[in-house]
């Protein structure tokens, strides 16, 4: 590690600059928020900025899904690695890719419908950093809208692009773009939500080179250095703190049996001094399904554990990242190798998750937290009974949260890797041919502990469109959210159609291909809880009470979960 450097620069300016690196890319963001046409952009939030020096790493981040953010960096490198040099940049460009197979493995893009756009910053002539946004489109082709269905190889997830620079020294390539438009069912939408992606990059840029003429490029990059090795540092220090060994975890993977199932992720972790490995050697091959993840997004899960680990007071710089190491062989769940489909990655990422602090837990038990209700989508496409308009709507649901040495687990949240907002029922309304009948909290949903695992939702719609088609994804159906040091799971998911009625159905698998629906069928989605820590019979009583006063635990449940004596009697 290199000696840091706060020492030869103002403390007084190496903040100033981190945080106003941090303000661009926060505004990145919001600029694209503000433009988009897409609901999962514009309501869910789903993209990602961060603004990187002229070698790809990574100096400031906005706080967006932490999937994406580990990821730009990585495919920046990448790029410049394999496609586009540092020397082949001019100004004016943007570079743009949405291909998880860029490169000579596996370390691009997220999925298909992720596109990355990256604007180079010149200084005096000088290539001195890049601002990237990786932003989440509805529809970029594919065997099925949005891409969603059980796709068995990469060739059905829609147009790849390659790493190129869509607009060249300032110049749109219209041709390029008309490329892509004319793959998508959703050309006007895709159309003005890549635009604004290129124009957000760009105009960040002047920001960036707002600092370097503020401070000059010396120091900017001196600046740049010492916020690297700072985050180093600090990392270090954590891991430092965790007792070196040799830990396991294993954690299955479509447990319900749904296409061939089980499979299993497993881990070897070896703590030795300041670093630390990640070994995923023994996990189940790739499989003919779009679960498996390409190494970016296990990266990106990787790093966002360790985050949790080491603590959110760590500036996120590539120097969290250089303490650690991850093994993961190719052609693996971990590490998919082309032709395997990679849409639902985050299956396999969710996971990785609950790995990482199941494998930790002897280690640091005050630090890891419970099993969280894993990856959970709601998508819903149909026709317009009237116009005949083909339109989707869609949900990254959330579920219940793990407790934590501390805390309850978290009520009701898009959890870990994927972290969206949850879009208002009145917006999805207003676009989809859907009608919401139930959101609720889901009562006995989370495990119980001295602290409580976070309640699931209860999700009812009727569908009021014709041809519909219902995606779903569901994990921790078989598997419940596993609650740690004597806390009990979570209650699990499942997904019902008409539920009450002569034609109700539960269906088999928590994570399946399209199921169809007819116009008024109603799809209910129990989403599971997270899993709870310590034993029950440690919880404070006035918090039983708070839970069942809430209607987060039912009295029956909570006087079976934590004794008929420790309920107090004014419930």
């Amino acid at each position: 590690m290199s000696k840091p450097l706060e020492s030869r620069i103002d403390p007084v300016t190496l903040e100033i600059v981190r945080n106003g690196l941090k303000a661009v890319a926060q505004r990145v963001t919001r600029r694209m928020i503000r433009s988009a046409n897409s609901f999962i952009v514009k309501e869910m939030e789903d993209c990602s900025a961060s603004i990187l020096d002229e070698r790809g790493q990574l100096l400031a981040e906005e706080a967006g899904p932490p999937i994406q953010l580990n990821t730009v960096g990585i495919c920046l490198k990448t790029i410049l690695e394999h496609y586009i040099g540092p020397a082949d940049w001019s100004p004016g460009d943007v570079v743009i890719t949405n291909d998880p197979y860029a490169g000579d493995g596996s370390l691009g893009a997220t999925h298909t419908n992720d596109y990355l756009a990256f604007f180079p910053c010149f200084c005096e002539g000088q290539l001195v950093a890049f601002t990237g946004l990786m932003v989440h489109h509805m529809d970029i082709g594919g065997m099925n809208m949005a891409n969603r269905g059980w796709g068995t190889e990469i060739y059905q997830e829609g147009l790849r692009i390659p790493p190129l620079k869509v607009v060249k020294a300032g110049r749109l390539d219209t041709d390029l773009l008309a490329v892509i438009l004319r793959n998508t069912r959703t050309p006007e939408m895709l159309e003005n939500d890549l635009l604004a992606q290129i124009s957000s990059v760009q105009v960040a840029a002047d920001d960036v080179i707002g600092l370097f003429r503020k401070y000059g490029a010396a120091t900017m990059k001196q600046c740049f250095t010492a916020l690297i090795d700072y985050s180093e540092m600090r990392t270090r220090e954590e891991i430092a703190g965790i007792p070196d060994g040799t830990y396991f975890h294993e954690e299955p993977l479509l447990d319900d049996g749904a296409q061939g199932g089980p499979f299993a992720l497993r881990l070897k972790v070896v703590k030795s001094g300041s670093e630390i490995c990640f070994d995923f050697t023994g996990t189940d091959n790739q499989i003919s399904g779009p679960i498996n993840s390409p190494l970016a997004t296990t990266l990106a899960a990787v790093y966002y554990a360790m985050r949790c680990l080491t603590g959110s007071a760590i500036p996120s710089t590539e120097g969290c990242k250089r303490p650690v190491t991850v093994v993961a062989p190719p052609g693996t769940l971990v590490n998919a190798r082309s032709p395997a489909a990679v849409y639902q990655r985050m299956i396999v990422c969710h996971t990785i998750v609950d790995l990482v602090m199941g494998a930790l837990a002897k280690a640091v038990p005050a630090r890891v937290m419970a099993d969280s209700c894993g990856c959970l989508y709601n998508f819903t496409y149909a026709n317009d009974p009237v116009s005949g308009t083909r339109s989707m709507f869609g949900e990254v649901v959330p579920g219940g949260i793990g407790a934590t040495a501390t805390a309850d687990g978290m009520e009701v949240m898009a959890c870990h890797v994927t972290n969206c907002h949850i879009p208002p029922i009145e917006a999805i309304e207003m676009e989809a041919p859907v009608l919401y009948l139930q959101r609720e909290m889901r009562c006995d949903s989370g495990g119980a502990g001295r602290y409580r695992g976070g309640v699931g939702q209860v999700l009812s719609y009727r569908v009021l469109g014709t041809q519909a088609k219902l995606h779903h994804t569901s994990q921790k159906s078989v598997s419940l959210p596993q609650g740690v040091f004597g806390g009990a799971a979570g209650d699990g998911g499942r997904w019902v159609i008409n539920q009450g009625a002569g034609s109700q159905r539960v269906l088999p698998y928590a994570i399946g291909d399209i199921e169809s629906l007819e116009l008024g069928d109603v799809v209910t989605h129990y989403t599971p809880g997270g899993g709870g820590y310590g034993p029950p019979a440690e919880r404070d009583p006035l918090a039983v009470q708070r839970d069942v006063l809430n209607e987060l635990v039912s009295a029956e449940a909570a006087a079976a979960l934590y004794g008929a004596n420790r309920v107090p009697s004014s419930v």
